[in-house]
């Protein structure tokens, strides 16, 4: 069977002067697929993405995103995007209504109110509609810039760190409507630090430095990786941890609340050290299967900084 893709690029390089911001980036992605980034901090995602969508210009590679090459027809390819930044960037004195109708009046729009109207019912702004940007909270904000998005109804949506600041249940609302508009043919390539939002992804790509590292779902990835994994809980967690490192087959010592989760690479050498420490009854070592997280902060540990 044949699918439907939305980005199909090969071997997209880009640098900065001196520094090889995004090297070979390779990826496919069907239409209507929610395709998530992750990765540290000045890894390359956000210029992964502008790469993959022609925002930016790839130095070298070749490939399309909506059926247009994203060397040579980038223009084309940007009226079909809907871009929401980490940073709302719309204009804090005009209320919401006058956002969206100046965002159409960008776009050149025939029949702006409609749209605005559109807009405004659909993502359930309606009824603050004459409220200033300024004024609302982090949530409605969000709100607001997704439907600033969606104005020219774009084929495809870049989404950079989007719930960034946002409480659970506006995070949770907003992914409910991510998940709407996936459902509907929208593509939707996103970057994120929650876990619990790139298990909400249909598939993932981890970047680290430049590099893809790693792609598939929440499953694979995490299967990809290969760990074994421990809970250790017992007291004094910070000075236990510090004593684990560097034992036979540990890679990561992480704390999630009253817990450390051991993880390593080196199945044998890991079970021989959980058995042989197990021993002090002040620390119980229970077998568990690793998370997204455990492989996130795995990728961090070991990914070299080609900045450094």
């Amino acid at each position: 069977m044949t699918v439907d893709l939305a980005i199909d690029v090969r071997g997209l390089n880009k640098s900065f002067g001196d520094k090889h911001v995004v090297r070979d980036l390779t990826l496919q992605v069907p239409r209507g697929q929610i395709f998530g980034f992750l990765g540290p901090n000045g890894s390359g995602k956000t210029t992964s993405i502008r790469l993959l969508c022609g925002l930016l210009t790839a130095d070298s590679g070749s490939g399309t995103c909506l059926g247009y090459d994203v060397i040579r027809e980038s223009p084309a390819i940007k009226r079909e995007v809907g871009y929401m930044t980490q940073r709302f960037s719309l204009w804090e004195d005009l209320s919401i209504r006058e956002n969206l109708d100046f965002i159409a009046r960008m776009y050149g729009m025939t029949d702006r109110r409609a749209a605005v109207n559109h807009q405004l019912d659909k993502l359930g702004l309606a009824a603050r509609q004459h409220q200033l940007a300024g004024t609302l909270s982090g949530g409605w904000k969000q709100r607001l810039a997704l439907a600033a998005c969606l104005l020219h109804q774009p084929q495809l949506l870049l989404l950079d760190e989007p719930t960034a600041g946002v409480d659970p249940k506006a995070r949770r609302d907003f992914w409910d409507e991510i998940h709407g508009l996936a459902a509907q043919g929208i593509t939707v390539l996103v970057s994120t630090h929650y876990m619990d939002e790139a298990e909400r992804c249909h598939k993932l790509a981890y970047i680290a430095y430049g590099r893809l590292l790693v792609t598939g779902t929440a499953t694979e990835v995490t299967a990809s990786q290969k760990l074994t994994g421990y809970a250790v809980t017992g007291p004094d967690l910070t000075a236990y941890a510090a004593t684990l490192r560097g034992q036979p087959g540990v890679g990561q010592v992480s704390p999630f609340g009253s817990t450390l989760h051991v993880t390593g690479h080196d199945r044998a050498a890991l079970e021989a050290t959980a058995a042989r420490l197990s021993s002090d009854s002040a620390y119980r070592w229970t077998p568990m299967a690793p998370g997204l997280e455990d492989v996130f902060i795995g990728l961090m540990q070991d990914a070299e900084d080609n900045f450094t």
